[in-house]
């Protein structure tokens, strides 16, 4: 699986959020969500909220690993403002 195509899924599993995927080798991946839905959940209500969308992949082996990061909207901006390059 592609990173684009695993952003295709979330997109479409994940409603609520906005998705981007990083990841090159086909089975490890960076996972981006913004959402509101956010600015409610503890940490491991986001992790376990991503992760809905992405537990058929896992258990199928399609996706072997996964780093999650979640922001709210407000979160994004300040964390693109940090961003360099």
């Amino acid at each position: 699986m592609q990173a684009n195509e695993l952003q295709q899924v979330l997109e479409s599993k994940l409603t609520d959020c906005q998705v981007i995927v990083n990841g090159d080798d086909g089975r490890h991946f960076e996972v981006i969500a913004i959402g509101e839905v956010f600015a409610t959940l503890s940490p491991v209500k986001k992790q376990q909220h991503v992760y809905s969308g992405l537990n058929e992949l896992i258990s199928s082996g399609a996706v072997h690993a996964v780093q999650i990061r979640t922001y709210t909207p407000e979160q994004w901006k300040d964390a693109e403002k940090l961003r360099v390059g």
